[in-house]
């Protein structure tokens, strides 16, 4: 490494991967020369440690901080965050953004004002790939700040003197190929897992009843390219399991006992499953039973010592001998890690580097009371026990294999998790660095009767790494001496295999006491509706292949762009696939849980796309029903999109089909199955309609003028962002409306003109006079309505009436009963309500900028000079929860409180 340059001290900003990593790095380079200050960053939890030092012999200022791990977070922008914004499909190409979340905008703030007042950026995070990735991020701010930074990398194993001062002495440049492969893996696992976990939960969450205690609304059904595999493990495995037939079978088992012990000799026909024949064979050994030693074989065996500990083999073993979770194991580690003690734990490598000092790593462990003794053997070249470590034949190029790298007797701090995972690694260690237990095998065979029976024996001659590592044991039976032709009785017993049992609970998998997994109803139904549509998900080749990739990509022979186009092609064709064979998810689902009474629409979370959207152009419109049971085309885009076609009440069903129309534009506009309630339409129609809403449909448009209408403006509710004039007309049109209108049926008694509203309520007022009481009554219930206040912005102020039932939906403005000229209107209690048409055409408004102005402006009257407006002059989406207005909501009911 080449630091050129003259002058003064040179500025260095140093940072770590974790605070306490930081605190050691500074300990130990600060303590030649002492002077360590220490202060607060921006972050409480990210102190700035200062002192100086001489790097390749240049005098320098350090500041030593830290970040928490990863600086920046991978997320889709804003508008495809929400689940129903988008098509779970859009999620493979939809924009991801690179970002520092807010809780960690104080680290960021440190490292910038930091970064302008040095001239050197020295990056001490893990030295694994995705300790790169975290480097980059660094880099990113840090640079921002300060260009004109000459950025290096310090690459250690363990947090110890040597390696510390080594590693800042011989500084090296950070890997962009690392920092890629990794961020590669990061947006495929996003885009990945996001889109399948939101097709999962929202297809099958409200579809099955998958909690008894019914409190499962709040359930994900989460799908990880790693953790998907991993349960496909545990699914298989039991589907093995499963299919085993148990079935009976015998065995002959003879002993023979003599002043040197007894020996247990096995049938060399295992067993039978047949057990007349086994009874025969039986009687025969019983009839006959001397037995006559025909073969006696002796030779060595070596039981050689464990590779060095790589990170997956410290689970294991600390799993099987400490009965610890790979989580908390991992934990342990990195606490044991931080403090000096042991060598980075993430770690693929077993086997050392020629250059690691393997001898003072021994050395170092002498004076432990356990194993001190044999560390000093093994360091005795007479006692000849030294050999030098396996080679595992695995190498990450970041780190050497888990080892001790300072001495403890143990710690005062320690648990005795802690306890046994140091030990672990040390014994480890020195095994590794063992020669291989010796022994004698001896296998006797005897003939009884004509049949094969033999037994063997072990005498260990030479302990060796046995002697350290008290985790493996090489027993054996020690054999009486036996001679070929030697005859001798022998007594036998017959035996029967038992069956399995298995273990069932309510998650994806359950773990026993024994640390054994079985997959719950959920995690099996899951990997068994993949397994049908003929995807292997839940097998490891996926995944393993991305790794693949992903080390392409690090060494550089795959470009980061071509590894994630070609997996993300790859996965959303299955996804697409997948989701077209849902019934497959549904068949498997229903295998193990009931259905749901849950809405069609909340079980099925409509995502049909129908369109581009021609207000924001930027969003789909898709089909949805909603829990009023009405169907509607929206933009997907909401709230900052508020398009929207709201299809006739009539209607009883709707599914978009495949089919385009050659027509409209823009396009594809895929048609819609429809069907109708036969009572709703006329005689003529067919309740089944294939149609298009994109205005080319004259059926569709004659269906909708003739059907009662659902409780919205048929018109498009148009995006927030359109212009308006000044009369408060739409310039430019999106609206995606049928331009339909409706004609109520009207009848006139008494010389009266009553108003009717599609859902029938009538008003008693006629044009010329009001009713004598001076009140406005309901014309279904009957009673008396109320006098209240609108608060919606474009009738704010405005008076209106409406009846005391909150199951009903009368209403009508003061104003109109005052010119003799009330609006009736109908509904169907807090949920639903619908608008009243003029007879030739819309006259609805939109609540931000309706196609035909606001308030009043939208008024119409037909030949009869009867007037037919929206309730409330625009469209309106809920309603108050407290009183079932839809002129305002809670938050400003008059009611509120009472």
């Amino acid at each position: 490494m080449h630091h050129g340059g003259g002058g003064g001290a040179i500025r260095v900003l140093n940072v770590a991967e974790k605070p306490s990593v930081a605190k050691s790095v500074a300990e130990i380079l600060s303590r030649p020369s002492g002077g360590m200050r220490s202060r607060e960053g921006r972050s409480r939890y990210n102190r700035v440690f200062e002192f100086d030092y001489s790097i390749g012999g240049r005098a320098c200022h350090m500041l030593v901080t830290s970040v928490t791990g990863h600086l920046m977070e991978l997320e889709f922008d804003d508008r495809f965050r929400r689940w129903h914004s988008c098509d779970p499909a859009d999620l493979f190409h939809a924009p991801v953004r690179k970002s520092v979340p807010q809780d960690k905008q104080d680290i960021k703030r440190t490292l910038e004002e930091e970064a302008r007042k040095c001239q050197w950026l020295v990056l001490w995070l893990d030295c694994d790939r995705e300790g790169e990735n975290i480097a980059y991020e660094v880099i990113d701010i840090c640079a921002g700040a300060n260009s004109r930074l000459n950025i290096w990398r310090a690459r250690f194993s363990a947090l110890i003197d040597r390696e510390i001062h080594e590693a800042v002495q011989h500084l090296d440049r950070p890997n962009k190929l690392f920092a890629d492969a990794v961020d590669a893996r990061q947006e495929i696992d996003l885009r990945i897992g996001a889109s399948f976990t939101r097709f999962q939960t929202m297809l099958l969450k409200d579809a099955f009843v998958l909690d008894d205690t019914g409190d499962d609304r709040n359930i994900i059904l989460s799908y990880g390219p790693c953790q998907f595999p991993t349960l496909g493990f545990i699914v298989e495995r039991f589907w093995e399991i499963q299919a085993h037939e148990p079935e009976e079978f015998w065995t002959i088992n003879c002993s023979h006992t003599s002043d040197e012990g007894t020996a247990s000799f096995g049938w060399i026909r295992g067993h039978l499953f047949d057990y007349s024949s086994a009874v025969v064979i039986y009687e025969m050994c019983v009839e006959e039973p001397m037995a006559t030693v025909q073969n006696v074989r002796n030779q060595e065996k070596l039981k050689y010592p464990p590779y060095p500990l790589s990170t997956i083999e410290l689970q294991k073993r600390a799993s099987r001998y400490f009965r610890m979770s790979s989580e908390h194991t991992m934990k342990v580690a990195e606490e044991l890690y931080q403090a000096g003690f042991i060598s980075y734990p993430r770690t693929e490598t077993d086997n050392f580097s020629p250059n690691t000092d393997l001898h003072s790593i021994v050395h170092e462990q002498v004076a432990h009371p356990n194993w001190g003794t044999y560390a000093q053997r093994l360091l005795d070249p007479e006692a000849r026990l030294w050999r030098n470590p396996s080679n595992g034949g695995h190498d990450d190029k970041a780190h050497p294999p888990i080892h001790p790298t300072k001495f403890s007797a143990g710690e005062t701090n320690w648990t005795d998790n802690h306890k046994k995972l140091y030990e672990l690694v040390v014994r480890h260690f020195l095994a590794c660095c063992s020669q291989p237990a010796v022994g004698a095998e001896t296998t006797v065979e005897i003939d009884i009767a004509g049949e094969q029976f033999n037994a063997s024996g072990r005498v260990v001659l030479a302990k060796n790494y046995l002697d350290v590592y008290r985790f493996d044991s090489w027993g054996g039976t020690l054999l009486p001496t036996y001679i070929i032709g030697q005859q001798a009785g022998i007594g036998t017993d017959a035996t029967m295999h038992d069956h399995i049992k298995k273990l069932l609970d309510r998650c994806y998998a359950t773990k026993d006491a024994n640390t054994r997994f079985s997959p719950t109803n959920l995690g099996e139904a899951l990997v068994m509706g993949y397994d049908e549509m003929g995807y292997e998900l839940w097998k490891p080749y996926l995944r393993s292949m991305m790794e693949a990739d992903m080390k392409s990509v690090s060494i550089g022979t795959k470009s980061k762009s071509e590894v994630l186009e070609n997996c993300l092609q790859q996965m959303k064709a299955c996804f697409l696939d997948a989701r077209a064979n849902k019934v497959k998810l549904f068949d498997a689902m229903g295998t193990f849980f009931a259905r749901s009474s849950r809405p069609v629409n909340e079980t099925q979370n409509s995502i049909e796309t129908v369109r581009p959207c021609a207000a924001c152009n930027e969003s789909e419109m898709f089909l949805k029903q909603r829990p009023t049971g009405e169907f509607m085309v929206g933009c997907r885009g909401f709230p900052q999109c508020r398009n929207v076609v709201w299809l006739p009440r009539s209607l009883s069903g709707a599914a978009v089909t495949d089919q385009v129309c050659p027509t409209c534009a823009p396009g594809p506009v895929y048609k819609i199955q429809f069907k109708f309630r036969r009572r709703d339409i006329p005689p003529n129609f067919d309740v089944d309609h294939l149609g298009c809403i994109g205005g080319c449909d004259d059926i569709l448009k004659e269906l909708m003028e003739l059907s009662r209408f659902g409780s919205h403006s048929q018109t498009a509710t148009p995006a927030r962002n359109q212009s308006q004039t000044a009369s408060g007309v739409r310039q430019g049109s999106s609206r995606q409306d049928l331009h339909t209108s409706f004609h109520p049926a009207v009848q006139f008694t008494n010389g009266q003109t009553p108003v009717v509203n599609p859902q029938g309520f009538r008003s008693t007022h006629t044009q010329s006079s009001g009713n004598a009481s001076g009140q406005v009554q309901c014309t279904s219930c009957r009673e008396p309505c109320v006098l209240r206040t609108a608060n919606t912005e474009a009738n704010r102020g405005r008076k209106f009436y409406k009846c005391q039932n909150l199951a009903c939906g009368f209403f009508a403005w003061e104003d109109d009963v005052e010119n003799s000229a009330p609006r009736g209107r109908g509904g169907r209690g807090r949920g639903g309500r619908s608008s009243s048409r003029q007879s030739s055409a819309s006259a609805s408004a939109g609540r931000r900028g309706g196609t035909q102005g606001r308030g009043r402006r939208g008024r119409g009257r037909n030949a009869d000079g009867m007037m037919f407006v929206a309730a409330t002059g625009e469209p309106v989406y809920g309603s108050c929860f407290i009183c079932g207005d839809p002129t305002h909501f809670a938050n400003v009911c008059p009611n509120l409180g009472r």
